[in-house]
């Protein structure tokens, strides 16, 4: 909410989608909530739903949704908060150097801003929003980073660590870029060059290669399945499964990717 304000504010051409996933009574009538919003500040509305059923990843899979009812380019009010709880995610993970650079800048304009800087401004104009109760149910990951691991980072460090972590993506993702150029010229397909070359360029080569095609940027592949991979480039294993109903197999010498990704 706080995202479509601004953005109306900054002279842009906007229209707020709402989706609604169906997973608690009375979710339909929020996308009222958005559009008052977004008539009472000259933005354009819509509204779609993209159900999906509970269980098992629910958040990935509801994300994956989301993003396939929305146009090429949206913007997303992800807050600095959110970048600090995906670096420590990704850092559960095991995502490696892609994963602690957490979510690009690119339209995402909010990731300066804290949310309880969004929140502020939303009762400053007394604009409406709706508190997701989902956020509150601790068999979600996420959440449990955001009520527990970060309160208690911030108790051990005696300071506020968003900042912190926040400040370690951008200088993360700059030696990033550096290795990516290197890597850029190795063939991740040739499985005797890939066994043979430095592991770091090995491991970013693998990585890039198999979130092509893929909306992977805030979950890159964790170090396990790329370490798998780099198995079967040397010879140890005929194949390995890397996860959303893909392979990677060896043949004659090269690396072959089969499968889709499964949203």
């Amino acid at each position: 909410m706080a995202l479509l304000v601004l953005a109306v504010e900054a002279g842009c051409d906007v229209t707020a989608v709402h989706v609604d996933h169906g997973l608690r009574p009375g979710s339909d009538t929020e996308a009222d909530v958005v559009a008052a919003t977004a008539m009472r500040f000259g933005a354009a509305f819509i509204s779609r739903t993209a159900a999906i059923a509970p269980g098992p990843d629910l958040e990935a899979r509801a994300r994956a949704a989301r993003y396939a009812m929305l146009p090429s380019g949206v913007l997303t009010g992800h807050t600095a908060d959110d970048q600090a709880e995906t670096v420590l995610l990704n850092l559960l993970r095991g995502a490696g150097l892609d994963g602690l650079q957490g979510m690009a800048r690119a339209n995402r304009p909010l990731l300066a801003l804290r949310r309880a800087e969004t929140r502020a401004l939303c009762v400053t104009l007394s604009v409406d929003f709706v508190d997701d109760p989902s956020n509150l149910d601790p068999s979600i990951r996420r959440n449990r980073v955001r009520h527990e691991l970060v309160p208690l980072l911030e108790v051990i460090a005696q300071r506020d660590v968003v900042p912190v972590l926040v400040r370690q993506t951008e200088l993360l993702r700059d030696e990033a870029a550096v290795l990516d150029e290197l890597a850029g010229a190795l063939d991740p397909t040739d499985a005797r060059l890939l066994a043979a070359a430095p592991a770091a360029l090995a491991r970013r080569a693998v990585r890039s290669w198999l979130r092509g095609g893929t909306d992977a940027e805030c979950h890159p592949p964790d170090a396990a399945t790329v370490e798998r991979v780099l198995a079967v480039a040397r010879g140890e294993t005929k194949g390995t499964d890397v996860g959303g109903g893909r392979h990677v197999t060896r043949a004659r010498g090269r690396l072959v990717l089969t499968g889709t990704v499964r949203s």
